[in-house]
């Protein structure tokens, strides 16, 4: 059978449910879901640098979504 790299990559599918199903649930703001969606996928996706790659990608939006927060706060 044929991977179907729209709907259901390899790489979205590890584990007992998909990350987009968790980050609906969870009702994630856009920059928490991005974070999250690279930190589960990040072992699966790549090889060499490209691991690094999306764990940098996670820091990013992490770094943004506290930039968010320190800015609402008047910081």
């Amino acid at each position: 059978m044929k991977e179907d790299k729209v709907n259901s990559p390899s790489h979205y599918t590890k584990g007992k449910i998909e990350v987009i199903d968790f980050i609906i649930d969870q009702k994630m703001s856009y920059l928490t879901a991005s974070a999250a969606k690279y930190l589960c996928r990040w072992e699966h996706k790549h090889k060499g640098e490209g691991r690094l790659d999306d764990l940098r990608k996670a820091r990013w939006f992490i770094e943004k979504q506290i930039e968010v927060l320190l800015a609402e706060d008047g910081e």
